[in-house]
């Protein structure tokens, strides 16, 4: 069923998705094409880029393809230039890359979790400094930041992913308090349990059995309901910026 509730104000607005080959990051991509915006989308899996793009090509929408290892914060600040010398601008940016490794801490592998503070975090913090110049230049600007409701509540075995997540809440404000004389707004999203890849790459067995069992257990998130957050959030007038949606699954305790 198509979504239909993007607003004519994100029209031609040029809008950058990183994370954008699979799940939230796709499902966003969608909405965005048919409210007419002008995209750019990035992520490792250039299959899967690629499709999406013919798809949303087939639609009439306006897509450029920048893949890249968004981990690396100078890839992450390029396909933030790259968007601008295509498009003349940035006006939403959308960092929705990331991984979840969960493990016990005394065992956890430090590479696998310096990987994930990499793209989680620190490619995270390194695309929205890039996009500050020129939103700040043309006084115009909305970043999209995917944090989790793993921000606010830490679990065992999730040690590392928490850190990344509760530091991705934590610079978000920080960067709405520095941006928003400038009229740049900072919207963060915290989902609860969903539907995504996100749980395959769980290296802990048991972790990962705990998890998807608890997971079958409720209605889970959908990828659409977050696009259609993240769009309704866009599509608000300058003079609103929603800070802050946590959103979980109504069968979701904490």
């Amino acid at each position: 069923m198509p979504l239909n509730l993007a607003p004519a104000s994100l029209r031609d607005r040029v809008v950058l998705i990183t994370g954008a080959s699979s799940g939230f990051g796709e499902a966003t991509a969608e909405l965005f094409a048919q409210a007419g915006a002008r995209l750019a989308l990035s992520a490792r899996r250039v299959d899967r880029l690629d499709a999406l793009a013919a798809k949303l090509r087939a639609l009439g929408a306006e897509v450029r393809v920048l893949p890249a290892d968004l981990a690396d914060p100078h890839a992450a600040q390029q396909v933030v230039r790259d968007t601008e010398a295509e498009y003349g601008r940035l006006d939403v940016l959308v960092n929705n890359a990331g991984v979840m490794y969960l493990e016990p801490i005394d065992i956890a592998d430090l590479a696998r979790w310096q990987h994930m503070i990499q793209l989680n975090l620190v490619g995270l913090i390194a695309s929205c400094q890039a996009a500050l110049p020129g939103m700040r230049t043309r006084k115009d600007g909305h970043i999209f930041n995917i944090a989790s409701t793993s921000g606010r509540q830490a679990n065992p075995n999730g040690g590392g992913y928490s850190a990344t997540k509760w530091g991705v809440v934590g610079f978000s404000e920080s960067l709405r308090r520095e941006a928003y004389m400038d009229n740049i707004r900072v919207t963060v999203i915290e989902p609860g349990f969903a539907q995504t890849e996100l749980r395959e790459r769980i290296s802990h067995p048991a972790t990962q059995a705990a998890l998807n069992s608890l997971a079958h257990s409720m209605r889970q998130l959908q990828s659409e309901d977050i696009a259609r957050t993240i769009v309704f959030c866009a599509g608000q007038p300058a003079h609103v910026n929603i800070n802050e949606i946590l959103m979980r699954p109504t069968d979701q305790e904490r």
